[in-house]
């Protein structure tokens, strides 16, 4: 499936196809690499990205989560667990980062 990369993805992408390639398959592999639903995988993935920090992974991830039919609620509960571990200064600000995508 295409998609549409953002701008420094993209840029990797067109100078070093085959990375991105590989990139894609390791993508791919990881995801059938356990027993994980689809929707979990996603969640998971939201997580990782708040844990990480990353505004980016966070907005592509539920950008995703909502293409994939992942409801908001679903989505915040993921920023409220992150509470206990990660603080919440940290969660609060992956609850601006959801709400950049999914609205109020």
């Amino acid at each position: 499936m295409e998609r549409n990369l953002p701008a420094g993805a993209a840029r990797l992408a067109s100078r070093h196809p085959a990375v991105w390639s590989a990139y894609e398959k390791l993508g791919a592999a990881v995801a059938e690499g356990g027993p994980l639903d689809p929707k979990t995988r996603r969640l998971v993935k939201i997580a990782l990205a708040i844990g990480a920090d990353s505004e980016g992974a966070v907005h592509s991830h539920v950008r995703r989560a909502v293409e994939e039919g992942i409801g908001a609620d679903d989505i915040r509960h993921v920023m409220l667990l992150a509470i206990p571990t990660l603080g919440l200064p940290t969660a609060v600000k992956a609850l601006t980062w959801i709400d950049d995508i999914v609205g109020d």
